[in-house]
């Protein structure tokens, strides 16, 4: 929920956020390093054919320079490959931090086999641990080497992870039933709900749109399919090294929670994060001692007293300065006396297993979106399992923001891409996305 990407508020165990309390230790790293924050320069630019060589790196760090553009997408491909080969690796009797570590274990290599020749060292790997999720468990489930669950038939497994190339992080997530043949009844529902959802996100996530717009339209989308949006989930904002930027959209607005207005903007990089639930939408910690992703608060310091938490916060400073973690990469021993303290004074932010009510299945999807000059460009994603939901979408406004396409229309009176009539089809419309609800006559995850 990367942020898991994104459970921020439920990261701050249980604390209200306002706006001020998004102040958060990714913020904290753009004023400390301004070189990581974007910057609005063209390689056309008068400024930029005067910038040094140095400087032209610095500026660099936008989609407006195809080179981070291709390293978003690198990171992409390379995380799309992993998530195939852990839905392969989710069959019944099968161990789950095993299936874990291989995720991890997959983006390890492939990064590590790119950019071996570059002048500069580039920073590559994991931004976001392996972690499957099984049934009500809503997310962050990413056991140590000990644990010794195992999934079952009929197991719904939340699986979300992610990979960075130079701080470009690509992340995503995806909900698998372990089973042959259709998915039916609530679980198809619930999966269905999450996945509609993202797809009208997905088309309303866009340059000129407001993050409330989102807010508001993923909610009617559960509950045309019976299901509720999960609370304190934020899709937030990507930049280099920072997997939660402070531009987020809340997932489900209330009097106790609320964030900045926010308006979307060209070149802008965001993990859109969709949790839907059969339950209340509510997610409890049950066990605090299943916490195992962990992300070092840049901003905070104390002098720890015990030389065991002294040892692994030096490991973490060296291994894991910024980007989240898992503790199965340290000492297990040693990892589990040294993180409390490092925890209990605020040195790192936890990712708790969060919890829906016994018998409640979860359904979560994320993606990554680079919103580009010529629309928005889905990166990260996977085929759903053919769904047969007891619900079917009729509303009219939904089917109009399935409609809208993701791309913006070409310049230069460009052939349109031929596509069905339907509500919704604003003007400056190009080409269609094929996107449709997700009820009992539609088995596949439309393509994004």
């Amino acid at each position: 929920m990367h942020s898991l990407s994104l459970f921020s508020y439920f990261r701050r165990l249980g604390r209200v956020m306002h706006e001020d309390s998004l102040d958060s230790a990714d913020s904290m790293l753009i004023r400390l390093a301004p070189s990581l924050a974007a910057a609005n320069f063209t390689r056309n630019s008068t400024a930029w054919k005067t910038m040094s060589d140095e400087e032209r790196e610095e500026k660099e760090l936008d989609l407006t320079s195809p080179e981070v553009v291709t390293k978003y997408k690198n990171a992409a491909e390379i995380v799309n490959k992993a998530l195939q080969l852990v839905v392969k690796e989710c069959k019944p009797k099968t161990k789950i931090v095993d299936i874990c570590e291989k995720g991890d274990a997959f983006i390890r290599e492939q990064t590590g086999n790119m950019y071996k020749n570059a002048k500069k060292k580039i920073e590559r790997g994991v931004a976001f641990p392996t972690c499957l999720s099984v049934n009500n468990t809503v997310c962050h489930f990413s056991p140590l080497a000990s644990d010794t669950s195992e999934l079952q038939e009929g197991d719904m497994v939340k699986i979300d992870m992610g990979c960075h190339i130079d701080g470009f992080i690509a992340v995503v997530a995806h909900t698998h039933v372990v089973q042959e043949g259709p998915v039916t009844s609530r679980k198809a529902d619930v999966v269905a709900a999450a996945n509609t959802a993202a797809e009208v996100a997905l088309r309303l996530v866009r340059p000129g749109k407001n993050n409330k717009d989102v807010t508001d339209a993923i909610q009617k989308v559960a509950a045309a399919y019976d299901c509720k949006i999960v609370e304190g989930v934020l899709s937030h904002q990507l930049k280099q090294f920072v997997i939660d930027g402070n531009k987020v959209i809340l997932s489900v607005s209330n009097p106790d929670t609320r964030v900045d207005d926010a308006e979307f903007e060209e070149n802008e990089v965001y993990a859109v994060d969709i949790v839907a639930s059969t339950g209340e939408g509510k997610p409890k910690l049950l066990d605090e001692k299943q916490t195992t992703i962990y992300k070092r608060a840049v901003d905070k310091n104390y002098h720890l007293k015990m030389k065991t938490s002294r040892f692994i916060f030096s490991e973490i400073n060296q291994k894991f300065p910024i980007l989240p973690f898992t503790a199965r990469a340290l000492e297990e021993k040693r990892a589990r006396l040294g993180l409390v303290e490092c925890v209990n004074h605020d040195l790192l932010q936890p990712y708790p297993v969060l919890h829906e009510k016994p018998g409640d299945y979860v359904a979560h999807i994320k993606f990554t979106v680079l919103l580009m000059p010529n629309g928005s460009d889905r990166i990260t994603s996977h085929p759903l399992q053919e769904l047969q939901p007891t619900k079917t979408i009729d509303d009219p406004e939904i089917k109009a923001w399935l409609a809208l396409g993701t791309k913006t229309k070409k310049k230069g009176g460009g052939k349109k891409k031929k596509g069905k009539k339907g509500e919704g089809e604003g003007e400056g419309e190009g080409e269609k996305a094929d996107a449709e609800p997700m009820d009992a006559s539609t088995n596949d995850a439309p393509a994004s």
